[in-house]
């Protein structure tokens, strides 16, 4: 067992004109391809600016809420519990009025499971 801390703002998001967010590596893995989980804090009137997934993408918010949009750009709101999907090359952003922490997971051919 391995107990760590994932709550250490360790990278400011500047890139795309982003405001009041930041990063912190968790974790990664191999295969299929490579796999990345990231924890993101943005801050109240904070934002991510747009730009495309680098690979298929889930933001899993954990904490607060906020808002996500696409290539349309036309926001929708978050909050913890939602998770939204953004495939490779899809253009998107997010943002928060009031703050809010997600788990981003980028990796080839994410798969959402359905609900039971």
């Amino acid at each position: 067992m391995q107990l760590f801390t994932f709550d250490r703002a360790e990278r400011l998001i500047s890139r795309f004109s982003s405001t009041g967010a930041h990063a912190t590596r968790v974790a990664t893995g191999g295969e299929p391809g490579p796999v990345h989980l990231t924890c993101l804090t943005i801050e109240a009137g904070g934002a991510i600016g747009t730009h495309p997934a680098p690979t298929d993408q889930l933001f899993l918010v954990i904490f607060g809420r906020g808002w996500v949009s696409g290539p349309d750009h036309v926001r929708h709101p978050v909050t913890a519990g939602t998770g939204v999907h953004w495939s490779a090359g899809e253009a998107h952003t997010s943002g928060s009025d009031s703050g809010l922490t997600a788990l981003a997971l980028e990796g080839p051919d994410l798969s959402v499971y359905e609900p039971s």
